[in-house]
């Protein structure tokens, strides 16, 4: 089997998280290709060794620019903050490397529109890594949906709802600086949700936002002092959809008890899917069947749901980390059949499209226009 030498450029919480998937996804699921984690990259010697030996990275590098220099290496792995993303990802094309980055693609519509330039002039494939999508539960709701299962869709509501950052005390990490980060929850979280309903509704045509930063002031993460914080803690938008239908979006760390509380509703014109991350292996769904309607649950455990099969018998959940092996898995196969895959960068550039009319949006006070 020809080997698949990839190198992750970043090894904290979505580094670690796509070190597994790449780990996991040849010991359950037959691969047409060898992944093999050949080098990690990080900022600090110390901690990048050691990460390499936590994680199982074969080498341990500083220099990004040397690793996608490298002629054995195949994939370039994105997992920094969302402000080296653009350059990583140009260098790594200009490199013929095929580009994994995560989530949102860019800090700007510009870069991403630069990284997406980039990835076809070179002719090299690139995926986006929006992970939620690879939940069982989450791609058997799109099965139903363009079966026509639930008929002509009305409305998508999505939230997502976390609760990290409530404590004033806590400190300006770099979620928390526009610089770096891009924005707040809008670009973190609800940046997700927007994906998920593009891909279970379809494009958005419209947009009316609004932001709010309730602590506009953080002690220093080396408590010299404070200092300001420039992103959003929650979002909120109105959405209008391509088809007719109409949405809404909600972001926010502020929700004391959420813990990760991504979920959506759908409702079409013969019934509803109900998803909830912190309830992941469950969809719930409602037809009309008279005097015996109501939302059942569907336990997405089956051989016969997505990604499902290699797995577990019926009945044994899945988690989170499913969903990034999913995503490898599928990054792979597409891969060996020299085919995009999806999400990708013109994905990004679309959901930081509507990112950004959002803010633009809030700061117009109106609906706004949503064009990729």
């Amino acid at each position: 089997m020809t080997k698949l030498n990839v190198a992750l450029i970043g090894h904290q919480f979505m580094g670690s998280a796509h070190s597994n998937a790449w780990r996991q996804v040849g010991a359950f699921h037959d691969l047409p290709l060898d992944p093999h984690l050949a080098v990690v990259c990080g900022r600090n010697r110390e901690t990048t060794e050691a990460a390499a030996n936590r994680l199982g990275w074969a080498e341990a590098s500083t220099s990004w620019e040397e690793v996608i220099a490298r002629p054995d290496i195949d994939v370039v792995d994105i997992c920094t903050p969302g402000d080296s993303h653009a350059e990583i990802a140009i260098a790594a094309a200009a490199a013929g490397k095929t580009v994994f980055c995560e989530k949102p693609l860019a800090n700007s519509v510009e870069e991403s529109r630069a990284m997406l330039a980039a990835a076809e002039k070179a002719g090299v494939l690139h995926m986006l890594c929006h992970n939620y999508r690879r939940a069982p539960a989450v791609a058997l709701a799109k099965r139903m949906i363009d079966k026509g299962e639930i008929g002509e869709i009305r409305h998508f509501r999505g939230a997502y709802l976390q609760d990290w950052i409530v404590d004033p005390s806590f400190p300006r990490v770099w979620r928390l600086e526009k610089s770096k980060a891009g924005s707040g929850a809008l670009g973190d979280i609800a940046s997700h949700s927007l994906d998920l309903a593009r891909y279970l509704v379809g494009e958005i045509s419209e947009v009316c936002g609004m932001l709010e930063t309730f602590i506009r002031e953080r002690p220093l993460e080396d408590g010299s002092g404070m200092a300001p914080v420039d992103v959003d803690d929650a979002a909120l938008a109105m959405l209008r959809f391509e088809s007719g239908a109409i949405g809404s979006v909600e972001g926010s760390r502020f929700c004391p008890g959420r813990k990760n509380y991504n979920r959506f509703e759908i409702n079409g014109s013969q019934g509803s899917l109900v998803f909830d991350l912190e309830r992941m292996n469950e969809l719930e769904v409602y037809r009309e069947e008279g005097a015996n309607s109501g939302f059942r649950t569907i336990l997405a455990t089956d051989p016969s749901h997505p990604y499902v099969e290699a797995w577990w018998p019926p009945g044994h959940i899945l988690g989170y980390e499913h969903t990034f092996t999913h995503t490898v898995l599928d990054l792979i196969h597409a891969i060996d059949r020299e085919e995009l895959p999806s999400p990708n960068f013109e994905d990004g550039v679309r959901n930081q499209c509507v990112l950004d009319e959002i803010e633009r949006s809030h700061e117009s006070r109106g609906w706004r226009q949503v064009e990729a």
